[in-house]
């Protein structure tokens, strides 16, 4: 007789776009004291729908949001069959933004830090999924440019 295990909660990708199924909002992009965006978390599930998208008004919802979503995998130009490179690439070319792991909801099932650890928080206040700049190094990081 074989007993299943529980089921493992998918790990979540937290630079989803927000078409994704079953995205929701991770948090608000706010410009600090000092000049830079930073994501602001949100503290409880924000399901992403169209009225919320419309909210943003003229400006695209991944200026000023950032989504999580269920990590798709093989299906993310990001995934290379085992890993995130994006959240590789963030790590290795992001500079620590922040002096603790901020609070997150996703921590617990985010795929970044199932892979990077607390390196991936210490610089995911500071990635953003719409890149306004035209900075080769941040492209280069996204892996678009």
């Amino acid at each position: 007789m074989s007993s299943k295990g529980a089921a493992q909660t998918p790990l979540a990708c937290p630079s989803a776009q927000p078409d994704m199924a079953g995205a929701d909002v991770l948090g608000v992009m706010e410009r600090s004291e000092d000049g830079k965006l930073r994501l602001s978390y949100v503290t409880a599930p924000v399901p992403v729908t169209p009225e919320l998208l419309e909210k943003t008004g003229p400006v695209p919802p991944t200026e000023v949001l950032r989504f999580s979503a269920p990590c798709v995998e093989s299906k993310c130009q990001h995934f290379d069959g085992s890993k995130c490179q994006l959240a590789a690439r963030v790590v290795a070319g992001l500079g620590i933004d922040v002096s603790h792991a901020p609070p997150c909801k996703l921590r617990k099932t985010c795929r970044w830090h199932a892979q990077e650890g607390v390196e991936a928080c210490l610089r995911c206040p500071q990635v953003t999924t719409h890149i306004s700049v035209d900075d080769p190094h941040l492209k280069a990081v996204a892996g678009v440019g």
